[in-house]
């Protein structure tokens, strides 16, 4: 089932999600919908809160970028309550969308490597070494669960010269090739 992707503004994008216990009702479900509408909206991530939900889980399917990023080539991932656990002091900055600020795309510092612990689609645990842009993804979209957004890591500068689209994400004045969910006002 495609589910509507939150925009900028709504709360949910803004809460720390909580971790999932091993009996969360139907969490195979949720998953396959989550693949469905992220790839729907030609995404190559997408976090629980982007579809309302508050909960520490996300979905990777960056395969599509392997010609570039060689790194991403069958990077198909489902991370449950992920966990970095060591980053390196290199950074490297890219630039970066997100599937909450259509037509909004930045460039961001991110480590360039990561260690990350969590549980895969099975429930069991899992630890990567991740290098490259399939680190990038973790980190954006592990910030979801946190709270964080992308926007969060760019200059004030390039904040204020993004100020007109974001007040329109906000009202609902956008358009993009997939179902959102804007705030009312």
């Amino acid at each position: 089932m495609i589910l509507p992707i939150y925009t900028y503004g709504q709360p949910v994008l803004r809460e720390e999600s909580k971790a999932i216990e091993s009996d969360y009702p139907q969490i195979r479900e949720l998953i396959d919908n989550m693949f469905d509408t992220m790839l729907k909206a030609d995404g190559i991530g997408l976090a629980a809160p982007q579809i309302g939900l508050s909960i520490r889980l996300f979905i990777i399917d960056a395969n599509e970028l392997a010609k570039n990023h060689p790194e991403c080539k069958d990077f198909n991932r489902v991370l449950i309550n992920p966990v970095i656990t060591e980053r390196s002091s290199k950074t490297i900055a890219l630039e970066e969308g997100c599937l909450s600020f259509p037509g909004i795309h930045e460039k961001v510092a991110r480590a360039a490597t990561i260690q990350v612990k969590y549980l895969d689609r099975d429930l069991e645990k899992q630890q990567e070494t991740l290098n490259g842009f399939d680190a990038r993804i973790v980190q954006h979209e592990l910030e979801h669960l946190n709270g964080l957004l992308f926007i969060d890591s760019i200059s004030p500068i390039r904040r204020q010269l993004n100020k007109g689209k974001l007040n329109n994400l906000i009202k609902g004045k956008t358009s993009c090739n997939y179902q959102i969910k804007t705030v009312k006002r």
